[in-house]
């Protein structure tokens, strides 16, 4: 849920007319059901995670200014000239310099700023929303708006950048503001017949997606027969979760929830700390409770009934050793 419906302040261009400080918005998202088991082509859910948020300002630098010619960033990671940033920020290097060759501006120079909630290294989707941000607010400052396929294409030449070949889940969950559900490279929106809350806490360690992906495969490679039935259970998990969502069942869903985490355990792509985190959320009567995205470190994501549960949830979490929690709400309240 991009936003460009923000203020915006006029500044004089470098030709004299005026230019305008862009604006945009996007958030975290998360994997609702199928981590892993997508990788082997069964279905996935993401969700968004609203509350969680990164907000981009664009400022054009005026011709024959104080500052020195050239885009500048100024974020947690990087603030100094941006071809001065080192290798972490350069997905969001790329997100101003495709951003402008996509309109062919070469003469424009910016001050990038990003103010950023989504952690690193969480499976939070932090690099795809940090490109969702800063696409769309440098499109703001030249007056421009992207459509939702361009918008989509600049945040996956990002990726690209950011992880080498994207299956751009990132890049659509930062954007939307529903559930999407992903087949086999095909992405649509999930209808919901009911609001649902949803709490996510950072355990606090970094995710080791690569190095649980790897040892999945591994064990897929030595035992191919008993790794494809947790990955099918997995993909079956999926397509029930996608009904109780249709169907407004906050209490199935759940219960795939609880089931889907069980499996990656089994699949040792959990960690003691996610365990623990898991623990804390059954014990202040979750819905369902699981681990969200590689595993092994990462985030942990729980459903509430309302937004007071959330917040006993929230506290479990925090309680548990949680460094941080979201929670979010999904769908029209009743």
């Amino acid at each position: 849920m991009t936003s460009n419906d923000l203020d915006h302040t006029a500044t004089p261009g470098a030709a004299g007319t005026p230019s305008r400080t862009g604006k945009a918005s996007s958030h975290g998202k998360t994997i609702l059901i199928g981590e892993h088991a997508v990788v082997y082509g069964a279905p996935a859910l993401v969700l968004p995670v609203l509350d969680a948020r990164v907000l981009a300002t664009v400022t054009p630098v005026p011709a024959g200014g104080t500052d020195a010619p050239g885009h500048r960033l100024e974020s947690a990671v990087h603030t100094g000239p941006l071809d001065l940033a080192p290798a972490a920020v350069m997905p969001t290097v790329t997100a101003v310099t495709a951003t402008l060759d996509h309109f062919g501006v070469t003469d424009r120079h910016f001050h990038v700023r990003v103010d950023s909630e989504v952690p690193t290294a969480r499976g939070m989707g932090s690099s795809a929303a940090v490109a969702a941000a800063v696409t769309a607010a440098v499109a703001d400052a030249l007056g421009e708006t992207l459509d939702d396929e361009t918008h989509h294409d600049l945040i996956q030449a990002c990726e690209r950048v950011a992880h080498g070949r994207p299956s751009g889940l990132d890049a659509r969950g930062v954007v939307a503001d529903a559930p999407v559900w992903f087949e086999g490279g095909r992405i649509e929106p999930v209808e919901l017949g009911s609001s649902f809350t949803f709490v996510v806490a950072d355990s606090g360690v970094p995710g080791h997606t690569r190095e649980a992906v790897a040892a999945v495969r591994e064990r897929h490679d030595a035992d191919p027969s008993s790794v494809d039935v947790v990955i099918d259970r997995i993909g079956a998990l999926a397509v029930r979760a996608r009904g109780t969502l249709v169907d407004g069942d906050a209490q199935g869903l759940g219960a795939t929830m609880d089931a889907a985490h069980d499996l990656l355990v089994a699949l040792d792509v959990s960690s003691d700390d996610l365990d623990r985190l898991v623990g804390a959320a059954r014990g202040a009567d979750a819905l369902g409770a699981k681990l969200t995205g590689g595993g092994r470190g990462g985030c942990v994501l729980a459903l509430a009934t309302d937004d007071e549960h959330a917040d006993r949830i929230a506290a479990a979490f925090r309680g548990a050793g949680a460094a941080a929690t979201w929670t979010t709400t999904i769908g029209a309240r009743a």
